[in-house]
């Protein structure tokens, strides 16, 4: 199998003229990423890690986060959560029991308006405090609340010197708001909140990936690295201070963990490696970051939808190509109007001719389609889906690799990963040719499953372990420890202090 195009559905391809039969077979040359090719992606990119960490530094930023060491299981109390992504902003209230492993969760969903990822800071953080403000409204009325603990989920890069803050360095996600580049997002966060006096003291500020980390490490103890396959793409995991050469200067016990946040998303950044077709060239150009997250660009969920557009545009464009011939393709040339979720349906679609994909491109595009034509854009989506998982399999292969991991379980959460059809053995299938496992290995050494709550419970226990480590008196990356734990209470109005394990 190893090297081997995934084949197509059997007999299908008997109907295809030979124009479109010849340009499925050049998408497959484009876009299928055989095993080799997989290896020398996956050993460049775990001299990126490492130099991520270097004093030098490079393109993967492999940033410190000041979340030291993994959870016990057995951390209590209550904690707010704040999940700021690229589609929808979530605010979670989470209880963390006595009974070790366990929590308890409420949680509101509010839609990211479109126009605030264009406008200005004052009002992304006003709508932020105001989501926070309903929430605290709807659940506590009536109650007397006293500086609830916050765990924020900010995922987006930033440089952390200390936990309870954070500098973005750049925008991803589609967010391109002046100003806040270079800056702190805490104070004007901050702000927001006191300006609408809500109760809340930001605990830590911490990346989903992280989160998932963490969240997923609270459950089973063999889970050794965190990722995200959404809307972006990015992944954590823990690593020996004395392994941090750009921490140096901070003389941190070297056995000490500290969890890094890769933002493996600018892989490849200097485009030496990644097998780029004409149409990641073209929307990495086009992007609002042109040169920036170019791994990111060809394996995220934001992208997939648009890859799968501009291909179809160009076949239909293509004189030597009968595809969609005199039909209105004006829907399909709005940029970014098909997305990942577009992709998932094409594969689901059960019927050997297709009618699901045939009402799919009829409702969304306004487009008639044929048989052969939907055997091309099926075999498309399954291309494009496939060169995602694979890819994304580089990022995990190379930190296994680069920490010595022969087995472990990787907690993975996101869109792609939870929804995609088959993303999950894709991406399994590539692991298998990248670390060589025997055949005879039943079982995956490194197994990448479905993620507890990162954004949420991960964020909450963030905030925990925090609380925990300045009421120890190790202070080492965080800002204001007197001013965390003055008046920290737990939710319910009761006002008393936290419970965290000595």
């Amino acid at each position: 199998m190893v090297g081997r195009k995934p084949p197509s559905r059997k007999g299908s391809m008997a109907d295809v003229p030979k124009d479109l039969f010849a340009q499925i077979q050049r998408l497959e040359e484009l876009f299928f990423v055989p095993g080799q090719k997989l290896k020398e992606i996956t050993a460049h990119f775990k001299d990126e890690l490492v130099k991520g960490l270097s004093k030098e530094g490079g393109s993967i930023p492999m940033n410190p986060t000041w979340c030291m060491g993994f959870p016990t299981g057995n951390e209590t109390g209550t904690y707010l959560a704040l999940d700021m992504g690229g589609t929808n902003l979530r605010v979670c209230e989470i209880l963390l029991p006595e009974e070790k492993g366990e929590f308890d969760i409420i949680q509101s969903k509010y839609r990211m308006p479109e126009e605030l990822k264009s406008g200005t800071a004052d009002e992304l953080w006003a709508y932020v405090a105001d989501c926070l403000q309903q929430f605290i409204e709807y659940h506590h009325e009536g109650e007397d609340l006293d500086h609830l603990p916050l765990g924020f989920t900010f995922s987006y890069p930033a440089t952390q010197e200390y936990i309870d803050h954070g500098i973005l360095q750049t925008w991803t996600k589609g967010f391109d708001i002046s100003g806040v580049e270079g800056k702190d997002i805490v104070p004007p966060f901050q702000a927001a909140l006191a300006e609408r006096g809500l109760p809340i003291k930001l605990s830590a500020l911490i990346n989903d990936t992280t989160g998932t980390l963490i969240a997923s490490a609270y459950t089973d103890p063999e889970m050794k690295i965190g990722c995200i396959f959404g809307t972006g793409c990015n992944a954590a995991y823990m690593e020996d201070c004395g392994s941090i050469p750009k921490l140096e200067h901070m003389n941190l016990d070297p056995s000490l963990l500290m969890a890094i946040n890769c933002e493996w998303g600018a892989f490849d950044n200097e485009r030496v490696i990644l097998p780029r077709t004409q149409y990641d060239i073209i929307i990495d150009k086009e992007s609002p970051r042109p040169g920036q997250q170019i791994f990111e660009k060809m394996v995220a969920g934001l992208y997939l939808g648009e890859i799968f557009r501009l291909v179809l545009l160009d076949l239909h464009e293509n004189p030597d190509v009968c595809i969609f011939e005199n039909i209105d393709v004006s829907k399909l040339k709005k940029p970014y109007t098909l997305d990942s979720s577009f992709l998932s349906a094409i594969e689901e679609d059960p019927f050997e001719n297709l009618t699901e994909v045939e009402e799919l491109f009829q409702k969304t595009l306004s487009i008639d389609t044929t048989k052969p034509e939907r055997e091309l854009v099926r075999r498309l989506a399954e291309l494009i889906g496939t060169r995602a998982a694979r890819l994304s399999s580089c990022g995990v292969a190379a930190i296994c690799l680069k920490k010595g991991y022969k087995s472990c379980h990787v907690g993975a959460d996101g869109s792609v990963f939870n929804k995609y059809p088959h993303f999950k053995a894709r991406g399994a299938q590539a692991l298998r040719e990248i670390l060589d496992w025997p055949k005879e290995v039943r079982k995956d050494p490194v197994d990448i499953r479905a993620a507890e709550d990162g954004s949420g419970v991960g964020a909450a226990l963030i905030a925990a372990l925090t609380l925990k480590r300045v009421q120890e008196g190790q202070v080492a990356g965080i800002r204001d420890p007197e001013a965390m734990l003055k008046g920290t209470s737990a939710a319910g109005g009761n006002k008393q202090e936290v419970v965290v394990p000595k």
